[in-house]
């Protein structure tokens, strides 16, 4: 079985309002100015397909939201946005690739964070066979080409591949794409999904 995870809120928790509000502080521009002006649109979505660097991203975001910071400022605040590892998800991660199942990450993710999170969270690579990264693949879900590309890397058939993810729009995709997929609303969901099985993890499902 292929074990396909997410990674922000799903193995490790992540907020963006703890973005903005590092960026309100260095600025001094008021988190209520901030807010609004703040927008996961066309630029965050290059940046995470690896078309525009670094610095053409943090430039770019900084001149949406009109705010003055320097892109070690920019980084700092960007950075702040995970909070911790999800340690029971990381368990399951390292008992189902005890038991002989395959287990990948697939992120939308970027190479500001790249240079940041495994560094600080070693454990998510060290309990995982491969990571599927937007940043490197120049794909991002919910592009279904990006699960097509994971299954055909992985040989394997849709219906033998399991994904768990926090956003419902990817995990439709998923689902569109023969895979089963499971949405994960809160830090209980993937445990709760194991428990069924008492922690006995079956070959098949």
């Amino acid at each position: 079985m292929l074990y396909i995870f997410d990674m922000g809120n799903v193995i490790i928790d992540i907020d963006f309002k703890r973005v903005l509000a590092v960026w309100s502080n260095l600025s001094g521009t008021p988190l209520a100015t901030l807010t609004p002006r703040f927008s996961l649109g066309e630029t965050f979505e290059k940046h995470e397909h690896g078309q525009i660097t670094d610095s053409e991203f943090a430039e770019m975001m900084c001149d949406e939201m009109d705010v003055s910071l320097s892109f070690e400022q920019f980084a700092e605040g960007w950075q702040a946005i995970f909070i911790g590892i999800r340690q029971e998800v990381i368990e399951l991660m390292n008992k189902l690739r005890a038991q002989g199942h395959r287990v990948v990450v697939l992120s939308n993710t970027n190479r500001l964070h790249l240079d940041y999170w495994p560094v600080n969270y070693p454990e998510i690579a060290e309990s995982a066979d491969f990571l599927y990264l937007s940043q490197d693949l120049g794909m991002r879900k919910p592009n279904p080409d990006i699960f097509k590309y994971v299954l055909e890397i992985e040989g394997v058939e849709a219906d033998k591949a399991m994904f768990f993810d926090d956003v419902l729009e990817n995990v439709e995709a998923a689902k569109k794409s023969g895979i089963n997929a499971i949405h994960v609303t809160d830090r209980n969901v993937v445990p709760d999904y194991f428990k069924a099985y008492n922690f006995s993890l079956p070959t098949e499902i």
